[in-house]
């Protein structure tokens, strides 16, 4: 799989505070995403961690001050500040953003960052209360006028003990927002795109639901690889387990009537739609109040009636339309018919009965269908660089 993150330069600046343990796993999984990670530790934050932690996990040297004869930097914050792509702060204290707010560049990390002219993406960690401080709060407000871009706090349980805003955005979410960071100006910038995900499920009484197997893995890759490109993205998703992808738009829907709406109010305005969705084809015509009792007879019926076809009713003049053809056999004939009979500009067809292709699976073999043309077969791919791959496609009728 192969992110934005890959080749890319990135200070990361760790401050005095607890949460600098996640710092360690944030370091670990940006450099196996491929991404040159130097990590610059303040005074404070070396009573909270090791020097050669991060040495061991970024196989790169870790700066400690501004002063470091033996440093291969030379005048360490200048070079830092000159090849990075991005800097990323976290834990970012109080302190240092006071510290930035006010321009003050007494160490290493504040003065590698006056010197750089590239992104600069913070994740405070505090007390609640000191977040919440007035000075804090004003030391944040110039930040952000000046293009900083804040990942938190979250709310949550505080090293403290007590509950409040200040707590560090999990590794994860960091992630994604520096992935969408360093694609805002990708080749999407300014492109609004809806992808649509997951199983819908359909009540059959207040217990149980008619479904499918769909996990949501294909169309949330969609979402995150647009996102990673610069695009708007408003992810519609059926019930999923899968955790929100950061800076994407996610409508949670349930039924594929609840969907359709969801789509055709988002795709108003959109560029792209990419139905990457499982919508159940039926639902029962008379859903029951309550639970249904076993009675001893058998069998017991189900009336069912047809759903709506989402990309069917769903138009606009510049719209770009791409369905999903989840087939078991014919798959190429499938793919075919479903182009002219949803009116869409391509479908992605894939054999959900071969191995690693699937439902719930990590890696997909798609065919791109396309009318009047040849259909394009993909080799099994990670589901992000099948998504990245459906986007190329797309950009040229975008355009």
């Amino acid at each position: 799989m192969t992110t934005i993150l890959d080749g890319k330069s990135i200070v990361l600046g760790v401050t005095g505070s607890i949460a600098a343990f996640k710092a360690v796993d944030l370091a670990s999984k940006l450099t196996q995403a491929g991404a040159s990670v130097d990590v610059v530790l303040t005074r404070s934050a070396q009573e909270f961690v090791g020097v050669a932690t991060f040495t061991g996990l970024t196989h790169r040297p870790v700066s400690t001050g501004l002063y470091e004869s033996n440093s291969e930097l030379g005048i360490d914050h200048v070079a830092l500040a000159r090849r990075a792509d991005l800097i990323l702060i976290a834990p970012a204290t109080a302190n240092v953003m006071a510290k930035l707010a006010h321009g003050i560049t007494d160490d290493v990390l504040t003065a590698t960052i006056l010197a750089g002219s590239q992104p600069l993406a913070i994740a405070p960690a505090m007390d609640a209360d000191m977040y919440g401080a007035a000075a804090t709060q004003a030391n944040v407000a110039t930040l952000k006028e000046r293009g900083v871009h804040f990942i938190g706090p979250e709310s949550g349980r505080l090293a403290s003990g007590l509950v409040g805003n200040g707590r560090m955005t999990e590794v994860p979410d960091i992630i994604g927002h520096i992935r969408a960071l360093l694609g805002r100006d990708g080749d999407m910038s300014g492109r609004r795109v809806v992808v649509s995900a997951g199983g819908t499920e359909e009540a059959i009484d207040p217990v149980r639901v008619l479904t499918n197997r769909s996990t949501g893995k294909m169309g949330y890759a969609i979402a995150e690889a647009a996102r990673d490109r610069g695009a708007k993205v408003t992810l519609i998703s059926a019930p999923s387990s899968l955790p929100r992808p950061a800076c994407v738009t996610l409508l949670p829907v349930s039924t594929a009537i609840e969907m359709r709406d969801a789509v055709q109010t988002a795709s108003a305005d959109a560029d792209l739609l990419v139905m990457a969705a499982a919508v159940s084809d039926y639902r029962p015509a008379n859903p029951a109040g309550q639970k249904i009792k076993k009675t001893g007879e058998d069998p017991l019926s189900i009336d069912l009636i047809q759903n709506p076809d989402i990309l069917a009713g769903v138009s606009g003049k510049h719209l770009i339309k791409v369905a999903f053809a989840a087939e078991t056999n014919d798959l190429i004939e499938n793919a075919d018919a479903k182009v002219l009979s949803k009116g869409v500009d391509m479908v992605v067809a894939n054999d959900v009965s071969a191995a690693d292709s699937g439902f719930g699976t990590d890696t997909n073999a798609v065919t791109f269908v396309y009318p009047g043309r040849e259909p394009e077969p993909m080799p099994l791919m990670d589901k992000l660089d099948v998504g990245n791959a459906l986007l190329d496609r797309a950009l040229p009728l975008l355009k």
